[in-house]
């Protein structure tokens, strides 16, 4: 975990209630595809855990939803600098996927999943990416996925764009071969993904956080293997160890 002040280089709307925020500042402690920042805003004591939506050299961009104050203030920042605890979290294992993995992405969950796809397609393999929504309003990184050459899915419940119903409706339709699993977004989705399949895979969980270091113990969860901090032992879980 490091300390980085990040200045604010743009923070767009993006969809219904979503932005993209993107910073400059030391990435360097952001090593893999599924890790988080934590950001520190004026007036609020706890800071806002964010997934990492893509990195580039200096140039860190998160893709986040107003959900709350916290958010809501985040995204009136359009200048300025902020402080953010870097390299939270154990990401996705980019090695363990197979030639053809799914990626599965619901609500802010969709996040991560850009720069995993990006990681994933630089090393020759081919992903096949799931994502869902609400509503067509709500859609974000379909069309940046597809443009990294990424298949694309989308499912929305009322059905304003692509399948209707659930991520797993939109799987479940075109039946897609894959080797290997990732996914992040709540966890009722989470689970139906994992019981509409019984490939290998790996799970990143969203649970509130309040140090995002480990240190408070807030976000534990038990696991196959014990208790694990969803903030310092996750938030990626392997299937293997995942008790619903």
């Amino acid at each position: 975990m490091e300390i980085r002040r990040f200045d604010v280089m743009s923070n767009d709307r993006v969809a219904k209630n979503t932005y993209c925020l993107t910073l400059l500042g030391d990435c360097s402690a952001i090593t893999s595809p599924g890790q988080f920042v934590n950001i520190e805003l004026p007036g609020f004591f706890l800071r806002r855990p964010l997934s990492v939506c893509r990195v580039c050299g200096e140039v860190l961009t998160l893709v986040y939803k107003v959900v709350g104050e916290g958010t809501k203030k985040l995204a009136e920042t359009h200048s300025g600098s902020l402080e953010l605890m870097t390299g939270l979290g154990n990401g996705f294992d980019v090695d363990a996927s197979g030639e053809a993995p799914l990626l599965v992405g619901g609500g802010a969950g969709v996040a991560p999943m850009y720069w995993l796809a990006e990681c994933l397609i630089a090393q020759g393999k081919k992903p096949r990416v799931a994502l869902g929504f609400n509503t067509e309003e709500e859609v974000c990184l379909a069309g940046e996925l597809s443009k990294l050459g990424a298949a694309v899915m989308v499912a929305t419940l009322d059905g304003t764009a692509g399948v209707r119903g659930f991520v797993t409706d939109a799987i479940e339709a075109a039946k897609p071969q894959y080797d290997y699993i990732y996914a992040c977004g709540p966890e009722p989705m989470l689970r139906a993904v994992y019981n509409m399949s019984g490939t290998d895979g790996e799970y990143s969980f969203e649970k509130r956080m309040a140090c995002g270091f480990g240190a408070c113990m807030g976000c534990s969860c038990e696991t196959k293997y014990g208790s694990k901090r969803i903030c310092r032992d996750g938030p990626v879980l392997k299937r293997g160890e995942i008790i619903w």
